[in-house]
């Protein structure tokens, strides 16, 4: 009898803190009520819908799982993706802010900087780095959990990312938050000649792709970006003071991988049984090197045009 009554105290317990968090929620809108973060489904949408990536799927799944763990962060998490067009670096960000804030990349809390758009003019840089650290401060100070998104950075003004060499380390400088919770994801197609070079030679080794490691990879897309002068980390003090927790290298695709694209899209058209068009969209890109036809020159990011033409 007891523990009936102890189950009844327990059930009520929960529903009166459930409505109390709701209330809270409601009346001071604090974002820590919107980030729910699921890392066990952003493992399956990584390995389910992300298509021959290992390092990517397994860097990002156990870094974000690793840094959500520690409730007191002594940083960020700086995590850059590099790699060709197509291979799935703006996804993985989409799928990263989707399995933290339910409402993806139009939560209030995520935030996405283009460089054409945001920063159109490479000799404003001072004011751009006026804004972007105003910018950042004021979404830090509203919410410790705030995600960065900086896509294109090969297009990025060098010199303009330094001004959140602060907000990266383990500063005392505490920007009335706890700014040391935040995540921020740079994308950059900058790199892509090592990654490529160094699936191309295993490919022509006969080594499964799998046995790519990211240590043979890191510090070669590191050194690359560096001294890149048109890439938006040429000498940047972000690299220098090793701010940048991983470097993400993705994979070229091969044809394989462009087909299940094909076909995952199609699916979600609801046509899943048209083999048909998912070899034809395969067949009809483009591939390189000449000699070998292993890798997509845009991975799957003209598959859509492609299947509405053969559809």
């Amino acid at each position: 009898m007891w523990l009936v009554k102890f189950l009844l105290v327990l059930s009520l317990f929960y529903q009166v803190s459930c409505v109390f968090e709701k209330f809270y929620c409601n009346i001071l809108q604090s974002c820590d009520c919107e980030f729910r973060p699921n890392i066990r489904d952003l493992e399956w949408d990584l390995y389910k819908n992300v298509y021959g990536q290992h390092l990517a799927q397994d860097i990002v799944s156990e870094e974000v799982g690793r840094f959500l763990e520690n409730k007191s962060p002594d940083r960020p998490l700086v995590l850059s993706f590099h790699g060709s067009s197509g291979t799935g670096k703006t996804l993985v960000s989409s799928m990263l802010a989707n399995h933290l804030y339910g409402s993806a990349m139009n939560s209030p809390y995520v935030h996405q900087f283009i460089p054409t758009l945001h920063f159109p003019v490479p000799q404003q840089v001072k004011k751009y780095q006026e804004e972007l650290k105003s910018w950042v401060q004021g979404n830090l100070t509203e919410c410790a959990r705030s995600i960065f998104i900086f896509d294109e950075m090969e297009k990025m003004p060098p010199g303009l990312i330094d001004v959140l060499e602060p907000f990266l380390g383990p500063s005392h400088v505490v920007f009335r938050t706890n700014y040391r919770k935040a995540i921020y994801i740079f994308i950059s197609t900058a790199g892509e000649e090592v990654i490529n070079k160094a699936a191309l030679e295993n490919r022509q080794a006969g080594r499964d792709r799998e046995e790519i490691k990211l240590a043979d990879l890191q510090k070669d897309i590191e050194q690359t970006l560096y001294n890149n002068n048109t890439s938006g980390f040429f000498q940047s003090r972000i690299i220098q003071q090793n701010l940048v927790t991983c470097f993400v290298p993705f994979l070229p695709l091969s044809r394989r991988h462009v087909e299940r694209c094909v076909h995952s899209q199609l699916c979600q058209q609801g046509s899943c049984g048209r083999s048909d068009v998912v070899e034809a969209v395969g067949g009809n890109m483009i591939y390189s090197p000449i000699q070998g036809q292993y890798f997509s020159t845009t991975g799957c990011k003209a598959v859509p045009a492609k299947i509405n033409f053969f559809l």
